[in-house]
């Protein structure tokens, strides 16, 4: 069983930054396509940002590009979330998510994905 451990989350102001982490815990874990997702209060799951773990490609919801950016440490075996200029409406639960497959590409359902973190809360006030 392949554990994605969430960190960087918190409370920052509008126009602000944080950096998520996800590390997977085991060492064979190879995964084909890592993910972020985002869950607001009575929202259903969204897609933020996806990159395959060669690296070659990324893809964004448009809510996000040109603020996000996704990346990964091979040799860590960790994903990275750098979000700049937040707004209030980044605000939600944010989680890790990872394939052993490329389904498809970009990888916008929850469904493409075979393991999740337990979710970080970022908060992003007015």
């Amino acid at each position: 069983q392949v554990q994605l451990v969430e960190s960087g989350g918190g409370l920052v102001q509008a126009g602000g930054s944080l950096r998520l982490s996800c590390a997977a815990s085991r060492r064979t874990f190879s995964a084909a396509v890592m993910g972020w997702f985002r869950q607001a209060p009575g929202q259903e799951r969204e897609f933020v940002a996806a990159i395959t773990w060669t690296g070659v490609s990324t893809s964004y919801v448009d809510s996000v590009k040109g603020r996000f950016a996704i990346s990964k440490n091979n040799a860590d075996r960790t994903v990275y979330l750098q979000m700049n200029s937040l707004k209030p409406e980044d605000t939600a639960v944010y989680y890790c998510a990872a394939s052993s497959l490329i389904r498809t590409w970009p990888p916008l359902s929850r469904y493409n994905y075979d393991y999740w973190g337990q979710g970080t809360q970022v908060t992003v006030s007015a």
